[in-house]
């Protein structure tokens, strides 16, 4: 396995690694993990993934992007408004050069999070916006979708976005598909190992459209521990196994796709 991981979604810049950050880096790098594509959720946190980038100049490969909802950290997450880009929206432009991708961004249609007509137009003219600043920076970007896969995909296809990542994408097996007519890529963190639904997702979408992740510190294979981005393995083997391949080609594969939609996190 000479190639090595790519975790192409993944928030190293979360408060749950600043304690021990050194330990995580020294575990990723020790299972293989090459190349960390770090999103972003908030405006909050574009500094803090630039200063990671940084110190870990090899592996790190930052994107901004601001979140269908805002609240990292506090009691309760609430739907993104469109004033919440102000402060984003020229950093984009300002870090362009440093920048692999937009995200993390997207829709987040579960009732609880978005409640009103009022939520979801938001949520769109925040996504909307995001997708346009991508095709003006020539990035790709790197997709949030909860209860919300087909209208996801079916705007970024209205909006001629062709080079996106759908992250631990959890829609209907045909709506997946539409998502791979448009040439999109699909990521799995290992919370899939527990969630035997997704296999049927897992086996109809094609390896070339297929891409490991963590989405740590969340999605791990235990819900109430911490998931750090060495245990792409898992994601890495379960794939594996669901589509009767080795863990080697998943891994080469993978790794060739991630490289593929995001090519400026290729630093080798």
């Amino acid at each position: 396995m000479e190639s090595g991981f790519v975790d192409c979604h993944c928030h190293i810049s979360a408060r749950e690694f600043e304690q021990d950050l050194e330990d995580v880096i020294q575990r990723t790098t020790e299972a293989g993990v090459k190349t960390l594509v770090a999103v972003t959720e908030e405006v909050r946190e574009f500094a803090r993934v630039l200063q990671l980038q940084e110190r870990y100049p090899d592996l790190v490969a930052p994107c901004f992007g601001i979140h269908p909802l805002q609240g990292v950290g506090g009691p309760e997450k609430c739907s993104v408004k469109p004033q919440d880009l102000d402060a984003a929206l020229p950093q984009f432009y300002q870090h362009r050069e440093r920048l692999v991708a937009v995200g993390e961004i997207g829709l987040d249609f579960t009732p609880w999070c978005a409640p009103t007509q009022q939520d979801r137009d938001d949520q769109m003219n925040v996504f909307v916006t995001q997708l346009n600043v991508a095709k003006e920076l020539d990035l790709p970007v790197n997709v949030h979708s909860r209860s919300a896969a087909k209208i996801t995909i079916a705007t970024m296809r209205e909006q001629g976005i062709s080079r996106a990542l759908l992250h631990n994408f959890a829609g209907k097996p045909s709506v997946a598909l539409e998502g791979v007519k448009a040439g999109y890529l699909f990521s799995f963190p290992p919370a899939v190992c527990r969630n035997q639904q997704r296999d049927k997702l897992i086996q109809q979408i094609p390896l070339e459209h297929i891409c490991l992740e963590t989405d740590s510190p969340a999605l791990g294979l235990d819900q109430h521990v911490r998931n750090e981005p060495c245990n792409i393995v898992l994601s890495c083997r379960h794939i594996a196994n669901v589509k009767g391949l080795s863990p080697q080609t998943v891994q080469l594969v993978t790794a060739q796709n991630a490289y593929r939609l995001f090519p400026k996190a290729n630093r080798r």
